[in-house]
Order: C-alpha cells, then sequence, then structure tokens
C-alpha cells in the first residue's frame, strides 16, 4: 500500500533534483559545491554560536547589568522563542520571494540586532534584542534547508543533511570555548562584537555564493492566507507531520541533555569543568561521526526508514538505561557509565535528524520554505518546552532529565510508527 503522492526509495535515488532548464542560479549553486555547502553549514551553525558563545557571559551579565540570574536567563529563552516563531515568518516568504532576498533581509537585522545587544545598557533591551536577533537568525536556519530542497532529492539530500551536521555540528563545541577565550580578553558585550562580525561575514557569503535557488515560475503566489493553507496542507499531510514531530521530539531529548548536562555532570558527579567541557565536546564528535555514517554509508544502502527506527530506538534504549541508573536500581552509578549513556544517546541523533528532515521535505516539493517553518518551529519550541522540566525536582538528581528524554524518545517512536507507517509505503 502506497500513500498518495510519495515515491520509493529506488525511484527516489535515481531522481536527481528538478532543475529550471533555463535556471543558471540552481546551475551556479551546483557548480560552487563546497563552498556553498560551507555557507549553509555556517547558516546552521549560527543559532548554536548564538546561544552557547554568550553561555559562559551569563554570571557577568548578571553582576554588570545588576538583574537577577532569573532574568539575565530569559535573554537565552527570548532568543529561542525569536529563532522558533521567525521560522513561521521567513519560511513562506521564501517560497513567495524567493530564498536570498529573504536570507539577506534576515541576515542584515541579524547584524543591527546583535550590534544591539552589544549596546544594551539594560537587562530588558538585552532581552528584546535577543528576541530580534532570534527572529532574524531563524532565516538562515529554515532558507539553508529550503535551499538543500531546492537542490536536492530523496537519499542525496540525506546525504546532504548529514554532512551539514558536520558544520553545524561543532559549532556546539567550539561556541563555549570561544566565548571563554573572548572573555580573558574583554567583557561580556565582546561576545556579541565577534558574533556581529560572523554575521557579516556570513552575509558577504551569502552575496557572493549562494545564488537563487528557487526559480521565478516555482514560487507561491498570494499573501498570507496562501501561506497558511500551505501550512495547513503540510500539517493534514499525516506522514509529513509523523515525520516532523519524530524529529522534534528527538531534539527535544538532545535539548534535555543540553539543558541539564552541566548540573548533572558537575553538580551531582562531581566533574570539572574541563572534564564537563571534554564529555560535551566527545558526545557532540559522537554525534557528527554517526551522521557521517549515515550519510556516507548507509544512505543507498539501507532505506531511511530502517536507519531512522534504528536511531530512535538507541535513543529511546540509552534513555531508559540512564533513568535506570539515576534512579539508583543498578546501585550508586558513578560518571563513567552515565557518561557512555549520554554519549550513546547523543550519537543516535545523528540517525534521528538528518533522516526525519530529509523524509518530510520529501512531501513538499512546492512549499519547502513552509516546510522547513514547520520542521524548525516545532524543533525549537518542544525543545523550549522540556528545558525548564529537566530541573523540577531541584539540581541534585539526574531523574527529571532521564526522564524527559524517555518521554520523548518514545513520543518520538509513536509519531513516527502512528503516523508515518513506514511498513505501508514500502
Amino acid at each position: 500500500m502506497t500513500d498518495p503522492g510519495q515515491d520509493t526509495a529506488e525511484q527516489q535515488h535515481a531522481r536527481p533534483a528538478e532543475r529550471d532548464p533555463a535556471g543558471p542560479g540552481i546551475s551556479g549553486a551546483r557548480a560552487t559545491g563546497l563552498i556553498v555547502t560551507l555557507v549553509l553549514g555556517g547558516l546552521t551553525a549560527l543559532p548554536p554560536l548564538s546561544m552557547d558563545m554568550y553561555l559562559p557571559a551569563l554570571p557577568e551579565v548578571t553582576g554588570a547589568l545588576h538583574s537577577p540570574a532569573a532574568t539575565v536567563q530569559l535573554t537565552l529563552t527570548a532568543c529561542l522563542m525569536g529563532m522558533a516563531l521567525g521560522q513561521l515568518v521567513v519560511g513562506p516568504m521564501s517560497d513567495k520571494w524567493g530564498r536570498r532576498r529573504p536570507l539577506l533581509a534576515g541576515m542584515v537585522v541579524y547584524i543591527l540586532a546583535t550590534a544591539a545587544c552589544a549596546l544594551a545598557p539594560t537587562a530588558g533591551l538585552l532581552i528584546g534584542c535577543r528576541l530580534v536577533q532570534g527572529l532574524a537568525g531563524a532565516a538562515g536556519i529554515v532558507i539553508a534547508r529550503a535551499v538543500v530542497r531546492d537542490l536536492y532529492d530523496g537519499v542525496a539530500m540525506a546525504r546532504f543533511f548529514s554532512t551539514l551536521m558536520l558544520i553545524s555540528g561543532v559549532a556546539p563545541v567550539v561556541a563555549p570555548l570561544i566565548g571563554g577565550q573572548i572573555l580573558r580578553l574583554t567583557d561580556w558585550r565582546g561576545v556579541f562584537v565577534v558574533l556581529t562580525a560572523v554575521g557579516v561575514l556570513l552575509t558577504l557569503a551569502v552575496w557572493r555564493f549562494l545564488h537563487e535557488t528557487l526559480s521565478p515560475e516555482k514560487r507561491q503566489a498570494g499573501g498570507l492566507g496562501a501561506a497558511l493553507r500551505a501550512m495547513g496542507a503540510l500539517l493534514g499531510d499525516r506522514v509529513f507531520t509523523g515525520y516532523m514531530l519524530a524529529g522534534g521530539f528527538a531534539f527535544a531529548a538532545l535539548f534535555a541533555y543540553i539543558s541539564a548536562s552541566p548540573f548533572v555532570v558537575q553538580d551531582i558527579y562531581g566533574a570539572s569543568p574541563q572534564t564537563f567541557s571534554l564529555l560535551f565536546g566527545l558526545n557532540s564528535i559522537g554525534l557528527v561521526l554517526v551522521g557521517q555514517i549515515n550519510g556516507k554509508l548507509l544512505v543507498g544502502r539501507v532505506s531511511l526508514d530502517k536507519a531512522l527506527a534504528v536511531g530512535l530506538a538507541v535513543i529511546a534504549l540509552a534513555a531508559a538505561a540512564l533513568l535506570l541508573m539515576a534512579s539508583g536500581v543498578f546501585g550508586k552509578a558513578g560518571l563513567a557509565p552515565v557518561a557512555a549513556g549520554l554519549f550513546v544517546l547523543m550519537s543516535a541523533m545523528g540517525l534521528a535528524m538528518p533522516n526525519t528532515n530529509a523524509q518530510a521535505l520529501m512531501r513538499s516539493r512546492d512549499a519547502a520554505g513552509s516546510a522547513s517553518a514547520l520542521l524548525g518551529t516545532s524543533t525549537f519550541l518542544l525543545g523550549a518546552l522540556v528545558s525548564p522540566l529537566v530541573g523540577i525536582a531541584g539540581e541534585g538528581t539526574a531523574v527529571p532529565m532521564a526522564t524527559v528524554q524517555l518521554v520523548c524518545a518514545v513520543a518520538s517512536a509513536a509519531c513516527f510508527l502512528g503516523l508515518c507507517r513506514p511498513w505501508q509505503r514500502r
């Protein structure tokens, strides 16, 4: 039994992305190859850079702006929520006006908002600037995915997403280290100065190397109503919604780790900040390596659904093991087994994230921007919702983190099996 409009894996593998016969933009984008990959990777790495480079400066911001820690924490929440909601605006805009114009406009606003963050005299203004920074930075995330959908199809798209993970996966590792080094030379405002410079360089790279990939005849007509109808049609597609939610809940399990791991590893298990940084880096490397195994070895040999199923199963098993260890079922667990469980969980994301994105975007040939917006918004919103839950029982136990991870992993698998029903689409 085959869902309407769904191609077989063999057809997806054999068919290249559609090209405009007179479209020098698409052929030009393909011709630049590595440069376009680096630009798209930089756009997807900008959000973790914007979030994580700033983390080491939080205590300093609290003192400099004479604000309580809870208020300063809102600067992170504002940026995250801006990135979530901004995608809903920019995605449909890119379907209507093409990819370049909304992307360049968003990058210019990102530069101005980031520079304003560096000059903000109060915590309230910093929160507002961070919100605008997130709204504008969303353009890079959503349009990068849409450009990949324009240029690639089928397993080629899954391979490219895995390649992007190699670039964007390094950002969470190096961002706190870069932020810490910046603070050795200057104060917290210098972090935003550096981010402003990064934004300028990325904008120039987009202007020079990223050609238009959506030809005029393929753009969506209409205004807000047309955009809402396109999103409604995507959400009405059971399979698209299944992949969207599966990827969103998987990312929520990842975000639970990011939010809780500093307290779990350092406060509960007594690791030093240097040990925490090392473990965080190793986990990110595991995610990147498995993503490369997915793109280089599995895609084209194993169906995307099978690779995704394995990834979701491993995430659920790792989360269950972490919950048992945190609950004391095996006695008092040390740092080593907990770190091993976190490494396995993080690494399995290299199978889950690129394949959910690729499978969902295959369902949206004519509205890649709107589809990318829905994927990104659901991911960030679910991540923002689980973030407060990991500390609900205080900082002295890892049970909430492991519980949230297991619930999210089970929900992800349930969405994949219940909505995508891959056995019906072979």
